[in-house]
């Protein structure tokens, strides 16, 4: 699952410019990749732009392929930039969810790992793992991006499978996070074309206790969760209170 790139040259301050991109070529190049996937046998997740006719901008997203060479579906980034919102892209406006042999899986793009509601919404919807496609050039030890998968995992109980491009030697890497604070598979940060392996199984008795007690604990809790949440007390009298979002 690359990562997603789609990024038009960016020159200047202004609305990109999407009647450079030769559609149908892109389209082509898509029902090739779609294909090839069946002759494989493999259920896959790629990363591309969309673009609707007549639409004015295209989407940032996740094309979910099916093993027999069918597309299943697709998701489009919900949450974008500051940038991608004024100048490139459309944002979708719904989840997305593909259930494999059982289990469940959803998608997110990039910057919306700094958004918390999408995991939990996906662990409310009974996702077992989060197929996360994201960019990062920067070293572990200068970026928070690959913290961010280990605790979506910790605290939702889901698997977090984490892709990134890894053409940077250096750079964070692509791997998959269990639910019990651990990467279960991660890339060589070398730079080199990598496939990453993982076995996602539930029934593991080191996985279990997190993705099995928590998650039912919190559907027992649910009814509860939502009378008690959204009402606060606010405490102290230096200034006034900061603003709700």
């Amino acid at each position: 699952m690359p990562a997603l790139t789609g990024l038009p040259t960016w020159r200047r301050p202004g609305e990109a410019d999407w009647s450079q991109v030769d559609w149908p070529l892109f389209a082509a190049e898509r029902q090739r990749t779609i294909e090839h996937a069946g002759e494989l046998g493999l259920w896959t997740v790629v990363g591309a732009i969309h673009h609707e006719p007549g639409a004015e901008r295209p989407f940032n997203s996740l094309y979910v392929i099916g093993d027999d060479g069918v597309l299943a579906g697709r998701y489009d980034k919900r949450f974008l930039s500051s940038r991608e919102a004024a100048v490139l892209y459309e944002a979708g406006d719904h989840a997305t969810v593909v259930t494999v042999d059982g289990m469940r899986f959803g998608c997110a793009i990039c910057v919306e790992a700094r958004v918390p509601e999408v995991f939990t919404e996906y662990e409310s919807r009974g996702v077992d793992c989060v197929l996360l496609a994201s960019y990062s050039d920067a070293p572990p030890s200068e970026s928070l991006d690959d913290r961010r998968p280990l605790a979506y995992a910790l605290l939702t109980e889901m698997w977090i499978a984490f892709a990134v491009p890894g053409a940077v030697a250096g750079a964070t890497t692509s791997g998959v996070a269990a639910p019990d604070d651990r990467w279960l598979a991660r890339g060589v940060p070398d730079g080199t074309p990598q496939v990453v392996f993982a076995d996602l199984d539930p029934d593991n008795r080191t996985v279990l206790p997190a993705y099995d007690s928590g998650r039912a604990w919190r559907a027992r809790q649910a009814p509860t969760i939502r009378t008690r949440l959204g009402k606060v007390e606010l405490l102290g009298s230096s200034g006034d209170p900061a603003p709700g979002p």
